[in-house]
């Protein structure tokens, strides 16, 4: 039959999801990184999607389509309604294998501002500093693009080696910050992909850039300007270099 139906111009589509998450009968999924209408019978033409895609990529059209079947959705959803229920009786037996690897799992940290105890040399005291690790996970490959904390977050992007090299990492670098760490060296992937991800569907309010003065680290700095590039936003940012032996290098 010939009936009004959404479309979806992929070319336009920035894979954000969101039309996935307004459509409530399940007929958008994400494939290839794209939206697309995978079900014409599970889409009642109303456009719940239109107003969420922040590039117009959807719009209506006429077209033959298989007509809309409410007893089909509705089926679709009780069987994910269940599927649901059953998930969570599972987290709540074993929570920590519920979602795979229990390392992945994102999570924002609260932490409450303290004074860290840090002793002169000369007292030849312990030093105790607080972690100032404001998110989990922190390896570029495995953080969710749309995470709610990156939402008006600074940036710090840093080569994995960093934190070992200089000693108040923690203080001077990760505080007040949502940190992203790898090394193009052992990670045999293309960063900038994934930090345009991140620029472009979030309010990134500053970016700094921390790497080793070793030459394989040009590779992070490399990304990251890439993806500033890429996600067509002006975002201040900044390249901190540090030495093998633990300086900071103007």
């Amino acid at each position: 039959m010939i009936r009004t139906i959404i479309n979806i111009d992929k070319e336009k589509c920035n894979g954000c999801e969101l039309c996935v998450n307004a459509c409530h009968e399940d007929a958008i999924a994400m494939v290839d990184g794209k939206a697309e209408l995978i079900r014409d019978d599970y889409c009642d033409g109303l456009g719940d999607c239109l107003p969420v895609c922040p590039t117009g990529a959807i719009t209506f059209v006429k077209r033959e389509a298989a007509p809309y079947d409410e007893a089909a959705v509705a089926e679709n959803m009780k069987k994910k309604q269940a599927a649901a229920q059953v998930q969570q009786i599972l987290e709540q037996m074993q929570p920590d294998l519920a979602c795979g690897c229990p390392g992945s799992q994102s999570r924002a940290i609260k932490r409450e501002s303290t004074v860290n105890n840090v002793h002169s040399p000369a007292n030849m005291q312990p030093v105790s500093m607080e972690s100032q690790l404001q998110q989990w996970p922190v390896q570029i490959q495995l953080v969710p693009v749309n995470a709610p904390y990156f939402d008006g977050a600074n940036l710090l992007i840093a080569a994995d080696c960093t934190a070992y090299a200089y000693a108040n990492f923690h203080n001077e670098f990760i505080r007040n910050k949502i940190t992203l760490i790898g090394c193009p060296k052992l990670d045999d992937v293309d960063y900038s992909e994934k930090l345009t991800a991140i620029l472009a569907n979030n309010y990134i309010k500053s970016v700094t850039v921390v790497r080793m003065e070793v030459p394989c680290c040009g590779g992070i700095q490399n990304a990251t300007v890439t993806a500033l590039k890429n996600s067509g936003k002006m975002i201040p940012w900044q390249v901190v270099t540090i030495s093998t032996d633990g300086r900071i290098l103007e």
